[in-house]
């Protein structure tokens, strides 16, 4: 678990960086975009180091938080490459780093139920 604790926090590091990087030149009609994606990213690190300081139960939820906001994140970025505010590349590339945080957090969130036998 610590493992997946500590490569996600990474991650959503990573993608914070990122965003910071490539979202500097939004239109300003789009930009509440650009202000909720960078809001949910650190929402994202909020809720991670949430699960490091909660019991068991809240672990779950918080962890499916993430889940939840990443969809989120993602769904905004999508909107994003639809309006053309950035490029294929740079919207696969966000792909990644949020594939990454996912696939980190369900496995934290599977090693936490199999540790108290939720199955």
């Amino acid at each position: 678990m610590k493992e997946e604790k500590f490569k996600v926090i990474n991650f959503i590091r990573e993608l914070i960086v990122y965003l910071d990087k490539y979202l500097e030149n939004f239109p300003r009609k789009d930009m509440e975009i650009k202000t909720r994606v960078r809001n949910l990213s650190y929402d994202i690190l909020e809720e991670a180091y949430k699960v490091n300081a909660t019991g068991e139960n809240e672990k779950i939820q918080n962890l499916d938080n993430i889940i939840a906001k990443i969809k989120v994140i993602d769904f905004l970025l999508n909107l994003c490459y639809d309006k053309q505010i950035i490029n294929l590349k740079r919207y696969m590339r966000f792909g990644e780093k949020l594939d990454d945080i996912l696939k980190y957090t369900i496995g934290w969130k599977k090693s936490i139920k199999q540790k108290n036998g939720l199955g």
